[in-house]
């Protein structure tokens, strides 16, 4: 039982007409008056919330929550009490949210049920504990609270960014992937594989007519060609300190693990075959590329536990396992993050080594607030020192990216939020250019 704000304002009032006596002796019998009143009261109060269990709440949410995105959390709220109640519903969410806002405040008819929904973003994977449903109830005299506990305690896994799979499905199947963002590509030259013959409509290249086929049937057709399938596509992503940086609350190893799932969907859909490498201070994981039914199932497995380690990667290890797993030439995409120019250079004889057997694509990540430092106009002295030096930082992001160039080496500087767009539309682009 909880004694309600209201109860404390009623208890002081007749408090203080008590107390008045001593200034006008009739006001004592008054204040005893109002006293029983409020014994009476409370004890009405108490018997209609305590007569019987009539609240009932339920908490309903998916097994698994995906980092990064709004997850929806459902509750439940019914009153079986013959008179009307008004609830504060408080949920137990884990303590990694941070969130001291998740109490509900609610009005519920006799025999009257409601649905509540919120959101939560988790930034990190894991095993994120739920607690209890803490419904605190009220009548409409509003002197005590009853509190009810519904729902049971549950664990909800933290996987990393499925949501965001079904953003690209549909676009995937049907070839629209140039849209929700996606910036159109333009496709330069023609596709590898023969797929089918068709007559001619209005837009068809007429370089693709085949002569042959008009004679015989009177009437222009075209070669229809594809995308070249069942290459090779491995997401290989460092595990080392440098992604452990920060961005709205997700490390950069997140922000490519969620990139690096969407892309394996995606050539999945492309009739590519996915893998996944990952490594720090030694080679760690290594799963064969595939597009069997599952595999997405299968990554998202092994990508769940990655943790960064504090040590630096191991770039001579990385070369020396995929010379081993590796028989075919492969599309590799690289997820790392150059603190400055010096840190490339020690990586470069390796990033060489891997851009002589395989294509290699090497992404890396250019920090926002840097970035909308820069566009701020310098205010003082030492403010302009700090725009030279931010500045300075970018540029060097730039000359990585030339200097690889330079070395047959291709790169991709993108921000964290754009990751996984920018890697798409890299691949899409590599694909229809025939570089993979």
């Amino acid at each position: 039982m909880f004694l309600s704000r209201r109860f404390y304002l009623v208890a002081f009032a007749v408090i203080l007409v008590i107390i008045g006596e001593q200034a006008w002796s009739p006001l004592f019998f008054f204040g005893q008056g109002l006293l029983a009143l409020l014994i009476v009261a409370v004890t009405i109060d108490a018997a209609m919330l305590w007569h019987r269990r009539g609240i009932t709440a339920s908490r309903s949410l998916s097994h698994r929550f995906s980092n990064g995105d709004d997850n929806t959390v459902s509750l439940r709220v019914e009153n079986s009490y013959s008179f009307p109640v008004w609830l504060t519903v408080i949920d137990e969410i884990p303590a990694h949210f941070q969130r001291r806002d998740i109490a509900f405040p609610l009005q519920l008819k006799s025999q009257e049920g409601k649905n509540i929904d919120y959101r939560l973003r988790p930034v990190r994977r894991g095993i994120y504990s739920f607690g209890r449903l803490r419904v605190f109830t009220s009548t409409v005299l509003g002197l005590l609270q009853r509190r009810f506990t519904c729902a049971e305690p549950c664990d909800v896994k933290v996987y990393p960014s499925f949501l965001m799979l079904r953003q690209y499905e549909l676009l995937a199947i049907s070839n629209r992937l140039t849209e929700m963002g996606i910036k159109k590509i333009r496709r330069i030259g023609n596709n590898t594989e023969f797929e089918q013959i068709k007559d001619y409509v209005q837009g068809d290249d007429y370089r693709t007519i085949n002569w042959r086929a008009t004679a015989r049937r009177h009437q222009l057709m075209v070669n229809v060609y594809q995308d070249e399938r069942s290459q090779q596509v491995f997401s290989v992503i460092d595990k080392g300190r440098t992604m452990q940086h920060a961005f709205r609350g997700m490390t950069l190893l997140d922000y490519a693990i969620n990139a690096s799932l969407v892309l394996a969907y995606v050539a999945m859909h492309r009739e590519d075959k996915a893998g996944l490498v990952t490594f720090n201070d030694h080679f760690d994981t290594f799963v064969p590329a595939s597009k069997q039914p599952g595999h997405i199932e299968t990554l998202l497995e092994r990508l769940y536990a990655q943790q960064t380690t504090f040590g630096e990667s191991d770039y001579s290890a990385l070369v020396a396992h995929l010379d081993k797993h590796l028989s075919k030439r492969s599309l590799l995409i690289l997820y790392t993050h150059f603190i400055g120019l010096q840190s490339m250079h020690r990586q470069l004889p390796y990033l060489i080594q891997l851009a002589r057997r395989h294509r290699l694509l090497v992404v890396f990540f250019m920090d926002n607030e840097i970035k909308d430092y820069i566009a701020l106009p310098a205010t003082d002295t030492e403010d302009l020192y700090r725009h030279v030096i931010a500045e300075k930082f970018e540029h060097e992001q730039r000359l990585i990216a030339s200097q690889l160039c330079r070395h047959g080496i291709l790169s991709l500087l993108t921000t964290p939020d754009q990751l996984s767009v920018d890697v798409i539309n890299k691949y899409l682009e590599m694909k229809s250019r025939q570089m993979l």
